[in-house]
């Protein structure tokens, strides 16, 4: 949330803010229209007060002096500006619920430094990784989704029946590879000083709200029938939310939080897009890092929140690419935003590298500054004798396990069919070194109409 001084004091950066994020549904004149008017009725309301008070104190003079028509006089004016100060109290009051829910739907301010653009064509690629000294590929990639059914390891077919579609099942190896990942993260972002969290999946709607996912993208969510929870979007929502209201203190900083979960989006607005796999899921696991820093140090952080999650593919020697994301693609809540990249040579895509193949988001590294901890009431005390302020909150995928694991099978398969197990997950899998697949099961392996 924006600052309600900052508003008034900059209308053109926050006109600017929403052309440039793309926010069009928000009428930024009624806001400020609203603030003025709030403004003068706490004005008037202040002199209400004084005069009511002033007129008061006189009431007992005048009664002690014998001039009861003066002090009915008197009475009768206290009670009329306390009518006028109800009325007025009231309708400031009544603005200043519609102004707290109008700013909800102001976008955050881009950093300076992030550049301007129309679209996800304007992001600057920063700096690719990985391809000096890449493996020998199978003349034919196969993709995921086929390389999947054939090592019988991941199962969308079932998945479509027990769930619908966008959710699949990962078997033997696949569930193994995926059990691997997750705690290989866990372990190296526990060397980088983060602190583990089992958060609850569902959040509430004042958590979604705190770091911005309602009300704007309450279609995104999964929403429990006839409960105020949502299923978890990310581990963003309730790790960030998990200090809400609470006062800090600047000894207890930073805090660095790492979170597995589960995560649910109805993905609205991307149905029939990446049907094929487990690119584009409506449930997927992901390990998610989260910062509360002091606000002169989260830029510093957020250098250092990038390479922490980008330290993951370094080391699982992974291709990818870091994206800073203009203003057009940056996000409703970030401030600045770095994208992580890891290449899959499986599909040919226009967008891909000279290598062939695609690149596949597996983290996005945001930095919120004060906006979040406005809408969540997140703060710290500088110092013991010093008002509170708020703390800056950045978050960064550490990684996004089904991409990961995407890159992994096509980036490690062999020419038999096979997928080399990146050495950093081998102790995980209990020392294998190759996933070799399953027999699939059922009369449909058979063939169709076939029978023992």
């Amino acid at each position: 949330m924006l600052d309600r001084n900052y508003i008034r004091d900059h209308p053109d950066e926050v006109r600017a803010a929403l052309e440039q994020k793309g926010v069009e549904d928000v009428d930024f004149d009624a806001i400020l229209d609203y603030d003025e008017e709030w403004r003068e009725l706490k004005a008037r309301g202040d002199d209400l007060r004084h005069e009511r008070n002033q007129v008061s104190s006189k009431i007992g003079e005048l009664k002690q002096a014998g001039e009861h028509e003066e002090a009915d006089e008197a009475i009768e004016t206290s009670q009329e500006l306390k009518a006028e100060l109800e009325s007025v109290e009231d309708r400031a009051a009544e603005l200043e619920a519609k102004l707290d829910d109008l700013l909800l739907e102001l976008p955050q301010i881009p950093h300076e430094d992030v550049p301007v653009g129309d679209s996800e064509d304007d992001n600057r690629e920063r700096r690719r990784e990985g391809f000096d000294d890449l493996r020998e590929l199978p003349e034919e990639v196969t993709p995921h989704y086929e390389l999947g059914e054939e090592l019988d390891i991941i199962d969308e077919a079932r998945a479509a029946k027990t769930t619908g579609s966008g959710f699949y099942f990962l078997k033997g190896e696949g569930a193994q590879l995926e059990y691997a990942l997750l705690q290989f993260m866990l372990e190296l972002h526990r060397e980088q000083g983060y602190v583990d969290l089992f958060p609850p999946i569902p959040v509430n709607s004042e958590s979604m709200t705190g770091t911005g996912q309602l009300p704007k993208f309450a279609e995104d969510a999964y929403k429990l029938e006839g409960e105020d929870l949502w299923l978890c979007p990310t581990a963003e929502v309730p790790v960030t939310n998990m200090y809400r209201d609470d006062i800090l203190l600047k000894e207890d900083l930073p805090i660095k939080h790492q979170a597995y979960t589960p995560n649910f989006r109805r993905e609205a607005g991307e149905h029939g897009t990446e049907t094929r796999g487990i690119v584009r899921v409506h449930q997927f696991n992901k390990v998610e890092m989260v910062n509360f820093v002091e606000p002169d140090t989260s830029y510093e952080a957020f250098d250092r929140l990038v390479d922490e999650a980008e330290e993951v593919l370094r080391r699982l020697d992974l291709p990818y690419r870091i994206l800073e994301m203009c203003t057009a693609d940056l996000g409703f809540t970030q401030a600045k935003k770095y994208d992580i990249e890891v290449w899959a040579p499986g599909d040919e895509m226009d967008d891909g590298p000279e290598e062939g193949g695609r690149w596949l988001e597996v983290s996005s590294v945001s930095n919120f500054e004060d906006f979040q901890a406005r809408r969540a009431g997140l703060r710290y005390r500088p110092e013991r004798h010093e008002s509170a302020e708020y703390i800056h909150t950045l978050n960064g995928s550490g990684l996004a396990l089904p991409r990961v694991m995407v890159a992994i099978l096509e980036y490690y398969q062999n020419d038999d069919g096979t997928v080399t197990i990146p050495e950093p997950l081998r102790p995980y899998m209990g020392g294998k070194e190759v996933i070799e697949g399953h027999e699939p099961v059922g009369e449909s392996a058979l063939g169709a109409g076939e029978k023992d």
